[in-house]
Formats: C-alpha cells, sequence, structure tokens
C-alpha cells in the first residue's frame, strides 16, 4: 500500500482520537467515541471484533478553594476524591511517626515532605502497590481525617511533566483529598492549629467503558499486539496513547487481505492510565488459561513522538527469533533498538511468561518528563509518519512470523 495513503490515515486517526475527542479518560463520553471508533475502523478492514464491557466511573471536576486567615491557597481536586466542604482546624505531618501521632479526626490534615514525596498506587492497584503505600493508606484511613491536602515537591523522574501533582488518583479511597505545590504548602503550614476551609466541586459517576478486541484467521496460535485507547485526566494524549492507537488501525489497514495460518489479534486496550486497570484485567480473565496460545504479544505506546525515533525491545524471546527481528526491523530507518522498559501493558504479557516485543519512542526518557500525562501531549508533538513506521514493520513481522 502506498506511504502517502497510510499517511493520511495516519493523520485522519490522530485527529479524530485527539482534536475531535476532548478526552479519552475511562467511562467518559469522549472514551466511548475512541472505542467506538476504533470498533468501527477494525471492522471496515475485515476483522471479527468484539467489544467486552467494564463498570468503572468518571469524574467530573470544578475545582477546590483552600483558605485560612483571609488568604487563597490554590488548590485542585485529586482526580477520582469524592467532593467536600469542610471547616476545621489544620494539621500537618512531614514524615511517618509525625503521622502516627498527629490529632487528625475531623481535622484537615496537610501532608508535606517525606510523606508526599511520591504519588501513592491506588489501594487496589492489582499489578504493583508497594507495602509503605499500602501502610500509609491505612494509616490515613485509621485517623479519619476530614479532608488531606497534599503539597508535594517536583519529582519529574516519578511523575513526568505533571506538576503540582495528585498524591491520591483513586477512586477507592474514599477520604476527599485536594492537592497544591510545595510552595503553596509551607505557606498553609504557617495556619498549623488554625480554622481552614476546603471545598472540594468533584463528582464521581458511575459509567461503563470497553475493550475492543479485533481478530483475523481461525488458528489456536496468535500474535497479539496491543495499544491502550485511554487518556489521562486533563491530557490530550497524543502521544500517551493515540500514536500508538493509531499505529494498530493502521497495520489492520495493512492486514485487509491477510490470509496467513496465524492468528492475528489487535487489542485497542482500555483503562492503562486508569486507576484500577480494568481493561487488563478483563483480558486477563478473558484468557485465564489461554496465554500458551500467544507466540508473541507486541505492546505500542507512545511511539508518536515529533523528535528522535521508534525503540523496540525484546523480553523472553529466544536467540533465533531475536536475530531475525532485529535483521527485519534494520531494514527500517527510524527504528532501532532500545532498552528494555517495563511501565506498560507489554507486562501481562511478560507475567504469564509469553515472549514481548514493545515498540516506544527512542526518547522516552524526555518524553516521559516534559510531555506525558501533561496538557502539552498535544496532536502537534506527534509526527504522524511514526505510526506509520510501526505499522509497515509490523505488517512485515506478521509475514515473517506466519
Amino acid at each position: 500500500m502506498p506511504s502517502n495513503l497510510l499517511m493520511a490515515s495516519s493523520i485522519e486517526h490522530l485527529h479524530a482520537l485527539c482534536v475531535e475527542i476532548d478526552s479519552r479518560r475511562v467511562g467518559s463520553a469522549g472514551n466511548q467515541s475512541a472505542t467506538r471508533y476504533a470498533g468501527e475502523t477494525l471492522r471496515s478492514f475485515g476483522f471479527r471484533v468484539e467489544t467486552p464491557t467494564f463498570a468503572c466511573i468518571d469524574w467530573s471536576d470544578a475545582g477546590a478553594i483552600v483558605s485560612a486567615g483571609g488568604e487563597g491557597f490554590a488548590a485542585s481536586p485529586s482526580p477520582y476524591s469524592l467532593a467536600c466542604r469542610v471547616e476545621a482546624r489544620l494539621v500537618c505531618a512531614t514524615t511517618p511517626s509525625g503521622l502516627q501521632a498527629a490529632d487528625a479526626g475531623g481535622r484537615i490534615l496537610l501532608l508535606q515532605g517525606e510523606l508526599a514525596h511520591e504519588p501513592l498506587m491506588p489501594k487496589n492497584f492489582p499489578f504493583y502497590n508497594p507495602d509503605e503505600h499500602r501502610h500509609l493508606i491505612r494509616t490515613l484511613e485509621d485517623l479519619r481525617p476530614a479532608v488531606i491536602i497534599s503539597a508535594a515537591a517536583r519529582n519529574p523522574e516519578m511523575v513526568g511533566a505533571v506538576y503540582p501533582y495528585p498524591m491520591f488518583e483513586d477512586g477507592d479511597f474514599d477520604l476527599p483529598s485536594v492537592f497544591m505545590t510545595e510552595a503553596e504548602g509551607l505557606r498553609l503550614a504557617e495556619h498549623a492549629g488554625d480554622s481552614v476551609r476546603v471545598e472540594s466541586r468533584c463528582d464521581r459517576i458511575p459509567s461503563t467503558g470497553t475493550n475492543v478486541v479485533a481478530t483475523k484467521g481461525y488458528a489456536d496460535r496468535r500474535v497479539v499486539v496491543f495499544a491502550h485507547i485511554d487518556s489521562r485526566i486533563g491530557t490530550p494524549g497524543a502521544n500517551d496513547n493515540a500514536s500508538g492507537v493509531t499505529a494498530l488501525l493502521l497495520l489492520a489497514q495493512l492486514l485487509e487481505d491477510y490470509r496467513g495460518s496465524m492468528r492475528v489479534e489487535l487489542v485497542a486496550m482500555n483503562g492503562e492510565d486508569y486507576y484500577s486497570s480494568p481493561g487488563e484485567l478483563q483480558y486477563l480473565a478473558a484468557n485465564a488459561g489461554r496465554f500458551q496460545e500467544i507466540e508473541l504479544g507486541i505492546n505500542l505506546d507512545d511511539i508518536g513522538y515529533l523528535h528522535g525515533g521508534v525503540a523496540y525491545s525484546l523480553y523472553g524471546v529466544d536467540e533465533q527469533v531475536s536475530t531475525r527481528m532485529r535483521t527485519l526491523f534494520s531494514r527500517h530507518p527510524g527504528i532501532a533498538e532500545g532498552p528494555a522498559w517495563y511501565q506498560g501493558d507489554h507486562g501481562l504479557f511478560l507475567m504469564n511468561q509469553r515472549p514481548a516485543l514493545a515498540f516506544t519512542t527512542d526518547r522516552l526518557g524526555e518524553v516521559m518528563a516534559e510531555i506525558t500525562h501533561s496538557p502539552k501531549d498535544t496532536i502537534e508533538m506527534v509526527d504522524p509518519a511514526k505510526p506509520v513506521l510501526v505499522a509497515e514493520a509490523l505488517r512485515e513481522l506478521m509475514d515473517d512470523w506466519a
């Protein structure tokens, strides 16, 4: 297929996913529109498409007000938090021991310093949850403050470009919370013991989401390609991950006439950037006892960055196959082998002992620190030729694999 036709399709998909749709956060109308768009596109190229549904919550945010002693303090509701309207005494804590000793019940609790140096994993996150995070969540739930305010220092290595960032992003955590910058927290801490007012205007909205699972071929053995279709709250998600979904849809276009003996499964996964990973859990449940059918799992995430090239990395692929892949990808200028990374949906293949291949930008550190999960992740930061490049390389890999 001429590359100019694929380029036109790439531009069309990117525009549909991150311009025509204002947000792809799980449970939102935009997320539902995006999964419908993906499903219709995949069907148009002859794929059998299933859209299994899961329960989730959407969330609305109308801002927060924090005031004390006639002063106002800039703050935002923590994503997926409950709303609140509280006036109570301010209690501050900077260390775990200080938190344990705090008389925080029914008070407004300000977390700073060591306590607020990183976001906490959601309390029911299924794949990774450090003991210290679990312990801190239990401590806070036992203390029962009326509302929590977190004030953290910048931490781009941990949270990327977003600042200030929420300590809590968890629809299963039922203590209201807001967040602010470290500087605002220092100002607010001067009012420790004083009456403080916090109003957080937000709402949890029961909703549904879907995965989009498209297949072609009927063999038991299969190659599976993931690209997560959701975006984080507050970002257009052009790189993360409209670019990966676009490559998935372009691959489907290239496979329109596919008649290989191997089954191809293309999955627009829904929930990688959501606090409870509902799409991943749904996929795991649907494939329980069947992961041995997967000869290779492929993940496409953040592939479209305007600068640099595309990097691939291999996980558990035997030496002979790895050699063939490296030879094949070497024929595609702009794609080169890069370091391993594990913060993506290819982890589902690895936890089930299946060989995996992941694609991302070769400037992943730069993108994570400056763009990912932020309002900067716009269509202007994506090169539409990158999804074309990845789709063409994968089409060649499918032929070689079959």
